[in-house]
């Protein structure tokens, strides 16, 4: 076969990035074309000419938006970007907030079994606490839909405590009542003593007093308080004569005293309870059985009394929202709930959670409700002012 003779066009011109080491691939005239392949016209197109050889096939990493590679990347990005995708986080928060709504308004419905009701109902304020976080959720995700769905926590929350939390308190009264559980683990009782006599009452009411600390305040009070009676545990000072005093059997033991005050203003029937405490466990979980006996026990005596004007004080261990104890708070008033400033909670003085320390009336105005500084107590004393 005859060799081709050697043309002078035909020789392939190399280019700069040939030059540098980066030999572009050579189109079908041995010239390097525009995206740095050869080319018609035999010179290094202007790929070439930067020093930069593209291979074909590969990805330009200046490509713009156009790349058809950009779109692949992106999602991926997106789903490293977050755990939920956006439209399942949306509806988990709006099905969050119905269902705190729900739990809020229904709590009365909550079966008590294990104790799940009470619980609920002892920390039911503290509910209002999930509003803030799911709207910053929704906040965060930018989530119209979500953000509206927290309105019906909220609107639940201030149904049921938007009135506790106004400041109700007013000047006056004729009688001043402070009840204390002052712990029978208190190792300054007569320190605690000495701060309840100051505490301006005229009937005082005092709960889990032991055999070793009532002397002690028998002694401290009773400069300010010439009248009182201790029966198991559970006592009552006054300023006033107390009159028909007796003990109210409402569980096994007497934890319970009632006491006749002859005020200036007439008699007033007062009681002073402390219900059986709270246990938890796992088999029996939230354990309200015994507190929630006593409390039908001293529901009947109350009910029973003939005195039109009735305070009842004490550790309750459970709220006045408590479903458990309607047999004994449907027949009251929260002096805390009429005339208190917040919530009012008492327990643990350290940090108060909840208030299972109450004052409750019938047939009285409160006027005000308040708690008192700690003492040396694991609870807050409350006071509130009467008017008879």
């Amino acid at each position: 076969m005859p060799s081709t003779p050697h043309r002078p066009d035909a020789t392939v011109q190399v280019a700069p990035a040939a030059q540098t080491g980066s030999a572009a691939p050579t189109g079908p005239t041995g010239h390097a074309g525009p995206t740095g392949h050869a080319g018609p016209t035999g010179h290094a197109g202007p790929a070439a000419r930067t020093g930069s050889a593209v291979l074909a096939g590969s990805v330009d990493p200046k490509a713009g938006p156009s790349d058809p590679a950009a779109p692949y990347e992106d999602g991926a990005r997106s789903r490293r970007a977050g755990w939920i995708p956006a439209g399942r986080s949306d509806r988990l928060i709006a099905v969050t907030a119905l269902c705190g709504a729900l739990l809020m308004v229904l709590h009365a419905q909550v079966p008590n079994g294990f104790g799940l009701g009470s619980l609920l109902e002892t920390f039911l304020p503290w509910a209002g606490l999930c509003v803030p976080v799911l709207l910053a959720w929704a906040v965060v995700r930018r989530s119209r839909v979500a953000a509206v769905a927290v309105i019906a926590p909220a609107v639940a929350w201030v149904s049921l405590f938007g009135g506790v939390v106004v400041d109700k308190t007013s000047a006056g009264g004729d009688l001043v009542v402070v009840t204390h559980n002052v712990g029978e683990a208190n190792r300054e009782p007569g320190r605690t003593a000495r701060a309840l006599a100051r505490s301006g009452a005229d009937v005082l009411a005092l709960e889990e007093l032991s055999s070793k600390t009532t002397p002690v305040y028998e002694r401290e009070l009773a400069a300010d308080f010439p009248y009182h009676s201790v029966h198991q545990g559970v006592g009552l000072w006054s300023t006033y004569p107390l009159r028909e005093v007796e003990p109210v059997p409402i569980m096994p033991w007497t934890r319970a005293v009632r006491a006749t005050v002859h005020t200036p203003k007439g008699p007033v029937a007062v009681f002073a309870a402390h219900l059986a405490s709270v246990r938890v466990s796992p088999a029996a979980g939230f354990a309200t059985a015994r507190r929630n006996e006593a409390g039908r026990n001293l529901a009947e005596v109350v009910r029973a009394e003939r005195l039109p004007r009735v305070v009842v004080v004490g550790d309750f261990n459970g709220t006045g929202e408590d479903t458990a104890l309607r047999p004994l708070t449907s027949q009251l008033r929260s002096a805390q709930g009429e005339a208190g400033a917040g919530f009012g909670f008492t327990w643990p003085a350290s940090f108060p959670l909840v208030r299972i320390d109450q004052i409750f009336v019938r047939g009285v105005s409160p006027v005000s409700s308040w708690s008192l500084p700690a003492t040396g107590s694991d609870h807050l004393p409350v006071a509130a002012s009467l008017r008879l």
